[in-house]
C-alpha cells in the first residue's frame, strides 16, 4: 500500500479550510493518498467569518456576504450541500446612499457596474455638479493609459472619470472594500478588471456595456442571484459545513495550536521535510506545508529559510477596522430605507459606512427591530479604534443621530475589532508577489495562500486556496506544473 503523503495547513480561516477541501478533491483525482492536518492558533474556526446569534438577532462580526459574480463561493456552497440556504439581498429596497456635502444622496441603480439603468435619477441625485457629470460622461473618450506601469486606484479613477466623481462616489465605493487609501492602492492588484477593460475596449464604460450583454443572459435564468449573497442563518454556516465535511473525510483539525517556527531538512533527493515547532513545545513534520496566515505572520516563519521572502512579506501592510452592530426599536426610527450608506473621505466623518442589515437581508432581526452595522477604522483612520467599546459605540450613535436622525437608544450593541486584519495591495504589489515566488522556488511543497495576496473576498480566498491545493498535489506527485509556485 502506498504511504500517505503528509500535509499541514497553518491557519483555519476560510483560506485554510477551503484549501484543505480542494486538496482532498484534487488528491483523489490524482490517486494520491494524503494525511492532512489543519492548525489554528485561535479557539474557533473561520477566521474573520464569525456569526453571532442572540435570540432572533443574527449579526456578522466580519464579512456579511460574498460576491455572486465570482463563482468560487457559490460552487463551494453547492459542493457542501448548502446551496439551498443561499439568500439574495432584499430586492424590494435596493437603493443605497452616499453622504455628499453633509446630506444623503441616492446612489443611482447600476452605478457599481458604471452603467446606470436610468439617467434621470443620476442627474437629479445632486451627487455631482453638471461639470462633474459631463466629465464623468466623457470617460468613453479618454484614451487608455500606459499598459506597463502600475497605477494607483485613485489615479486611474480620476484620469478616467474626473476628480469630482472620484471623490464623491467612486472612492468610497472602491477603496472602502479594502478599508484602504486609494492613493496608495494598486489598480492591477485590487481591480484588475478595470485595467483589462480599458486596455481591451479603450473605455471602462464601453467594456462594462459589452460585458452586460453576456451577463444579462446568465442573470435571467431560474437561479438568478443578486450581486451579493449570504446564507440564511449567517456565513458561519459555511464554516460549520466545511469543518464537518473535512472531519468526515479524515482531516485532523486542531484548535489552539500556534506555530512558532518552521524548519526544513533534507528528506530525499530533491525533496524537503518541513518541521513545525508549536508554541506548546511539540513539533509536527510534513512533506508539504501551506501557510494561510497573514503575511506578517508568514514573514516571521519564513525569514530563517529565506530572508528575501520574509522581507517581501513585510512589505504587505495591514490595517485595522471595527464593526459596531446595534438594534433599535423599528417604530422609533423614521425615514430609514434601502441598504445603507457610504461616506467619502472628503466628508471627514468618524463613520465610514453603515448597513441597514435587517432591511438588506431577511432573517436578521425581529420585525419590530432595526439592525444596523457601522464601520470604522481603515488606513489613516485607525486612531478611533483606541477608544473603549462604550466610547466607540457612542461615536457611532452620534454619527447616526446627526446623519440619519436616529436619536433613540439602542436595545442591543456589539463591537467587533479586527486588528491588522485587512491587507493592503499597495503600488507594486504584483511585482512583490513575483519576487516572493522566485524567493520560495527552492522549497517545493511550501506554499502561501490567503487574503494577503490575490484577493480579500471570500470567493477570492476559496479560489486561491484551490490553486494552492493544485500546487501541493503537483509537488507531492513529482510534477512541475505550469502555474505559479508559491503564492
Amino acid at each position: 500500500m502506498t504511504r500517505p503523503r503528509t500535509v499541514v495547513i497553518v491557519g483555519g480561516g476560510i483560506s485554510g479550510l477551503a484549501t484543505a477541501f480542494s486538496l482532498l478533491e484534487r488528491a483523489s483525482t490524482a490517486g494520491l493518498s494524503l494525511r492532512c492536518t489543519i492548525l489554528e492558533a485561535d479557539s474557533s474556526w473561520g477566521g474573520k467569518i464569525v456569526t453571532h446569534r442572540i435570540g432572533d438577532i443574527v449579526t456578522e462580526a466580519g464579512p456579511d456576504s460574498f460576491l455572486s459574480q465570482k463563482p468560487a463561493g457559490l460552487e463551494l456552497c453547492t459542493k457542501l450541500g448548502i446551496a439551498d440556504q443561499l439568500i439574495n439581498t432584499n430586492e424590494t429596497v435596493k437603493k443605497a446612499c452616499v453622504l455628499s456635502k453633509g446630506r444623503m444622496c441616492d446612489l443611482p441603480e447600476g452605478l457599481l457596474s458604471f452603467t446606470p439603468r436610468q439617467l434621470k435619477p443620476f442627474l437629479s441625485s445632486g451627487l455631482l455638479t453638471w461639470t462633474g457629470l459631463a466629465r464623468m460622461g466623457l470617460e468613453i473618450a479618454v484614451p487608455p493609459g500606459p499598459s506597463r506601469e502600475d497605477e494607483s486606484l485613485a489615479g486611474f479613477l480620476r484620469r478616467r472619470f474626473g476628480s469630482q466623481a472620484y471623490e464623491r462616489v467612486l472612492e468610497p465605493l472602491m477603496a472602502g472594500i479594502y478599508a484602504g487609501d486609494a492613493e496608495q492602492m494598486s489598480l492591477r492588484a485590487t481591480f484588475p478588471r478595470f485595467f483589462e477593460l480599458e486596455q481591451q475596449h479603450g473605455s471602462v464604460v464601453r467594456g462594462m456595456l459589452e460585458a452586460k450583454k453576456t451577463a444579462s443572459t446568465v442573470l435571467s435564468g431560474p437561479r438568478r442571484r443578486t450581486m451579493f449573497v449570504s446564507l440564511k442563518n449567517g456565513l458561519g454556516d459555511l464554516v460549520t459545513a466545511l469543518t464537518q465535511r473535512l472531519r468526515e473525510q479524515g482531516v485532523e483539525l486542531q484548535l489552539g495550536k500556534r506555530v512558532d517556527a518552521l524548519r526544513v531538512r533534507s528528506h530525499e533527493l530533491g525533496r524537503w521535510m518541513y518541521d513545525l515547532i508549536l508554541q506548546d513545545g511539540s513539533a509536527l513534520s510534513a512533506e508539504s506545508v501551506v501557510l494561510t496566515t497573514p503575511a506578517y505572520v508568514s514573514a516571521d516563519l519564513l525569514r530563517p529559510l529565506t530572508p528575501i521572502a520574509g522581507g517581501v512579506l513585510d512589505l504587505i501592510p495591514y490595517t485595522s477596522t471595527a464593526t459596531i452592530a446595534m438594534t433599535f426599536p423599528r417604530a422609533m426610527v423614521r425615514g430609514v430605507e434601502g441598504f445603507g450608506f457610504i461616506i467619502p473621505r472628503v466628508e471627514q466623518r468618524d463613520l465610514i459606512a453603515a448597513t441597514w442589515t435587517s432591511l438588506k437581508w431577511p432573517h436578521r432581526a425581529p420585525a419590530d427591530q432595526l439592525l444596523v452595522r457601522g464601520y470604522v477604522g481603515g488606513v489613516g483612520r485607525e486612531e478611533i479604534l483606541q477608544l473603549d467599546d462604550a466610547a466607540l459605540t457612542a461615536k457611532v450613535q452620534t454619527e447616526l443621530a446627526a446623519l440619519c436622525g436616529i436619536s433613540v437608544e439602542p436595545t442591543y450593541t456589539e463591537v467587533n475589532r479586527w486588528w491588522k486584519a485587512m491587507p493592503q495591495y499597495t503600488l507594486g504589489h504584483l511585482d512583490r508577489l513575483a519576487q516572493l515566488d522566485a524567493a520560495m522556488s527552492r522549497y517545493p511543497g511550501l506554499v502561501l495562500t490567503g487574503a494577503g495576496y490575490r484577493g480579500v473576498g471570500i470567493p477570492d480566498c476559496i479560489r486561491d486556496g484551490a490553486t494552492a491545493a493544485e500546487r501541493v498535489v503537483q509537488d507531492l506527485s513529482g510534477g512541475t506544473g505550469s502555474g505559479r509556485r508559491s503564492v
